[in-house]
């Protein structure tokens, strides 16, 4: 196969080279020139995936076929959860996460089930064959029909997956996957990009499923071009705090279903196990009410959860008291404690304040505002709030309590799990959605504290 002719594209100012240099010689850029394609290989055997998807030429959009997506179920409740209910037939999942958190290992699992039912190929550029079978040994799967391919290199791939037509592919992982196109080494920009490409063409033109398992940077991003997330069709990160077995899967983007889903597992010696009721397991066990700590209803995608938020306020001897938060925004925090203090009069600036989600989830939205000035407050106080209140709310800088999105659905959520008392914006709340429950509607941050705490 005749290579393609590669130059050297500045990724600051989209300036060419024809050879790599340290400096870009239009933008003067440090180490911004990146490998790509000049021009396109002549025809090869290699060609009928390298158009798009669909036949060519203009169409009318009322002739296009409407039809609702077939979904294939994985056999994983919560991993259908995340993808919006199951595969979709030339779909794409970019699937990304820390080291050793179980991405293998779930992928293992579900094709290990998809695989009595259709066509699965497991392409494994990182293990061995032996690894992965004693992983579905220790996993107790049937291997009878499970199929493995070591291999690397994106043409040959593609090539035997257009003679064993399989209905899903998983990559493991996209980083190791190079193209004879460049020269550049495995997991470089340009590899990552040109192999991901030519992974999706197949996709959407022989309508198999592809998984792609991605690497995370420190940062905790996905490693590679940006664009890699643009390309797929569904992105599903890997979260888990180190030490606990419990693993959450998000949504971060999904082209069949709803952003933000959230699915939880449990890491066990027999691989990852689904936890139907999350909440139950995010709550603490406290049998008495105790100082900073308020249980907040937050929602994550489609689904309501009860989490607790543990705060600690200290005495600071330092000129800048700290801020720090675990699963919440630190700037939010601070402009929190500076509304708490102008419209509640309550002074931190004197104070070092800790917060904390339990259970390793990180919370982006505004409905746990007001759990968290609740917290905060009960440990400077050193009074706890009554057991058995629940709370959400989003708190504006005037000091209003505005409502959140889904009021119903957090309310009944709090009556299945026992919870006598919630405190909620007055918009949000609704006698006929929670029967039983004793609801505080509040719309000044005042009124919310006064009613928390007497």
């Amino acid at each position: 196969m005749a290579k393609a002719k590669t130059l050297y594209v500045c990724s600051a100012c989209g300036g060419t080279s024809p050879k790599w240099a340290g400096q870009c010689p239009d933008c003067k850029a440090w180490n911004s020139l990146v490998e790509s394609i000049a021009e396109a290989p002549p025809v090869n055997r290699f060609s009928g995936y390298a158009g798009a998807a669909g036949e060519q030429g203009i169409i009318e959009l009322a002739s296009v076929q409407l039809e609702p997506e077939q979904k294939a179920s994985t056999g994983i409740g919560e991993l259908d959860r995340v993808l919006g209910g199951g595969l979709v037939p030339g779909s794409v999942i970019l699937l990304g996460g820390d080291p050793g958190i179980g991405k293998s290992t779930l992928l293992t699992q579900t094709l290990g089930l998809l695989s009595q039912q259709m066509s699965c190929l497991y392409v494994s550029g990182e293990e061995s064959p032996r690894q992965i079978g004693l992983r579905a040994q220790r996993l107790e799967l049937n291997c009878d029909r499970f199929h493995l391919l070591p291999e690397t290199n994106v043409e040959r791939m593609l090539a035997i997956a257009s003679h064993s037509n399989p209905d899903v592919m998983v990559i493991d992982s996209i980083q190791t996957v190079y193209t004879d196109l460049l020269q550049s080494a495995p997991g470089s920009v340009a590899q990552v990009r040109e192999s991901a490409a030519q992974l999706v063409r197949y996709a959407k033109r022989s309508g198999a499923a592809i998984v792609l398992v991605g690497h995370v940077t420190k940062e905790g991003a996905l490693a590679g071009p940006r664009v890699l997330e643009h390309m797929v069709d569904t992105v599903l990160y890997f979260e888990g705090e180190q030490g606990s077995r419990f693993r959450l899967i998000r949504t971060i983007k999904n082209r069949y279903g709803a952003v933000n889903e959230l699915g939880v597992f449990a890491m066990t010696d027999r691989g990852l196990r689904e936890v139907s009721n999350p909440s139950a397991i995010f709550l603490s066990g406290h049998k008495t009410a105790v100082p900073g700590s308020v249980v907040m209803v937050t929602r994550e995608g489609s689904r309501p959860l009860l989490l607790e938020v543990q705060a600690l306020v200290d005495e600071s001897r330092l000129g800048n008291p700290r801020r720090l938060c675990v699963g919440l925004e630190q700037n939010r925090l601070s402009m929190l404690l500076a509304v708490m203090h102008r419209h509640a009069g309550v002074v931190m600036y004197d104070q070092d304040v800790f917060v904390n989600v339990v259970g390793g989830v990180r919370i982006s939205e505004t409905a746990a505002d007001l759990p968290v000035l609740l917290a905060v407050l009960s440990s400077l106080k050193d009074r706890p709030v009554p057991q058995g209140t629940a709370v959400f709310g989003e708190v504006g800088l005037a000091g209003e309590i505005r409502p959140v999105p889904n009021g119903p659905d957090r309310l009944r959520e709090a009556a299945k799990h026992g919870f006598k008392r919630v405190i909620a914006p007055k918009q949000n709340l609704s006698r006929k959605d929670a029967e039983g429950i004793e609801l505080i509607g509040v719309e000044r941050l005042d009124e919310a504290l006064e009613h928390a705490f007497g």
